[in-house]
């Protein structure tokens, strides 16, 4: 079993700033979250190291890493996989958060349902050629006039219009959340090996301890 990712991360001795340090000299251990790595060049910008992966129902990122690298503690991977920083607003909501969510922006379930845009309908000509495709952004009395090869006049093409409420529009961004990349499980080791090299502390700072302990200075002896 992989090390959960925090057990990667180095530590770094912080100046006391608790309520009841005894000591002007007293250090916290705190991780140091400045240090961060991501999936390295040659790997992450190659898709032929990567699976595609749908996230079903409420899949957390840790019930992914088990289900498919029998380790839930890889859920780190999944998210660096996609470059995912901030899990709030880049994995999809389950169900009761998006609708706590949709409340949030639009205030009221009336103001959910009302249009978020318009969007064309696909026209083709009498041949099975598209004229307009479908999906467009355009006004909702939007029309087209373009000439019919086939018929050999001029044709008008009106009503072509579909609504796209909040609600759809939002869970369509939610839908493409669903869909992200899985690293394949024979690179992970390169990928476990960077985390323990790249995340370690150099010598040469005034601030070493070790390779994994930095200490901050403490101003108030000065």
């Amino acid at each position: 079993m992989a090390k959960t990712y925090f057990r990667y991360v180095p530590d770094f001795d912080y100046v006391s700033r608790l309520k009841d340090f005894k000591h002007i000299g007293d250090y916290v251990t705190v991780k140091n979250l400045f240090k961060r790595v991501q999936v390295r060049p040659d790997i992450f910008n190659d898709d032929t190291h990567f699976t595609k992966y749908t996230i079903v129902g409420n899949e957390r990122p840790d019930n992914v890493a088990f289900k498919i690298y029998d380790d839930s503690n890889l859920d780190w991977l999944v998210l660096m996989s996609n470059n995912i920083i901030n899990f709030e607003s880049e994995w999809p909501l389950d169900q009761q958060s998006f609708y706590n969510y949709l409340i949030s922006k639009y205030g009221t379930e009336e103001n959910i349902n009302s249009t978020h845009h318009y969007e064309s309908k696909e026209v083709k000509n009498s041949q099975k050629r598209i004229i307009l495709p479908k999906g467009l952004e355009i006004p909702k009395d939007y029309s087209i006039t373009y000439y019919d090869p086939g018929t050999k006049t001029e044709k008008v093409a009106s009503q072509i219009s579909t609504e796209i409420t909040n609600y759809i529009y939002e869970e369509r961004l939610e839908t493409k959340k669903r869909n992200i990349y899985l690293l394949k499980n024979e690179y992970i080791g390169l990928v476990l090996d960077d985390m323990d090299n790249l995340l370690q502390y150099e010598p040469g700072s005034t601030q070493y301890v070790s390779n994994k302990v930095v200490k901050g200075d403490n101003i108030r002896l000065y």
